[in-house]
């Protein structure tokens, strides 16, 4: 068992050689740090861009691969490793982690059961009318409806499954770049589950969030970054390597009582709101060879 609230970085080479025709990448961090431990599970802050499962054979190390790593002594005398609630590759935050099936399942079944509140802060672009609003809007895979390039592209449709999130404007600021453009720092808090679901249902209310290639200012952007990787007209665009979205808490409610762990909101965060100017080159870069 690791000391709870510190830092891991195992050290390795983070930018895994591409073949010569990929578009220029950015390194992926693995740099987590572990927010709490018992011999249930571990709950860690992971950084973004990080994956938390593999995508595909010979990609970036992952959460899943640097936790085995961490915990082998307990995997070879019979633990496991099952991710409790898994995050995009370019959200920051909260992730739980059953270090054994008896705490996967007591988990899984709070989870099932909606004995679960998340909290997550997103910075998105303009000021919304209301303090605190919701959206109730049902969401679908977008290519039953509207065949499109983007396979995993989600929209909200009447004909899709329930989703329901509640937001409360944290703060409303503007930047002098670009432009003296508005911005608020808004926490989300996601009664149901489905795939991208912040991120659709900011769009919807016509607040995107900073940095979204996907639900931003126009989707044919994340094509030009499957075509380009992360380049200087993404940068103009998007301001952001990476959706600004950050899991703040996770909480359930389980038969041996209340557990929620923490995040910090993370120092880009701080300084995209404190307006100090954004970099002229990214500091973190992705390819779409490592995005999910």
């Amino acid at each position: 068992m690791i000391s709870p609230s510190i830092p891991v970085k195992i050290e390795r080479a983070s930018l895994l050689p591409l073949p010569l025709h990929t578009p220029p990448a950015i390194a992926n961090r693995i740099d987590f740090r572990i927010l709490d431990e018992t011999d249930d599970y571990i709950a860690v802050d992971k950084p973004a861009p990080m994956l938390v499962h593999p995508s595909s054979p010979g990609g970036p190390r992952t959460l899943h691969d640097e936790l085995r790593d961490l915990l082998a002594y307990e995997l070879v005398t019979g633990g496991s490793l099952s991710i409790i609630n898994r995050l995009d590759r370019e959200t920051s935050g909260v992730v739980l982690v059953a270090k054994n099936p008896r705490a996967a399942r007591t988990f899984c079944r709070a989870m099932e059961q909606r004995r679960v509140e998340k909290s997550y802060l997103a910075l998105v672009w303009g000021w919304p009318n209301e303090d605190q609003f919701s959206i109730d809007a049902p969401l679908l895979r977008r290519g039953e409806v509207d065949p499109g390039p983007v396979w995993l592209e989600r929209a909200v449709h009447p004909d899709g499954a329930p989703a329901l999130t509640h937001f409360h404007v944290r703060n409303r600021f503007s930047r002098a770049e670009p432009q003296n453009s508005p911005f608020s720092l808004i926490e989300a808090s996601p009664v149901t589950g489905r795939m991208h679901q912040i991120r659709v249902h900011l769009q919807h209310a016509g607040h995107p969030i900073v940095g979204d290639k996907l639900y931003g200012p126009d989707r044919r952007l994340y094509l030009h970054f499957i075509e380009h990787g992360f380049d200087e007209t993404l940068r103009r665009r998007l301001l952001w390597p990476r959706h600004a979205l950050h899991c703040q808490m996770l909480a359930l409610e389980t038969a041996q009582g209340h557990r929620s762990w923490t995040a910090a909101m993370p120092m880009e965060f701080q300084d995209f709101l404190s307006g100090k100017p954004l970099p002229e080159t990214p500091l973190t870069c992705i390819s779409h060879t490592q995005n999910s």
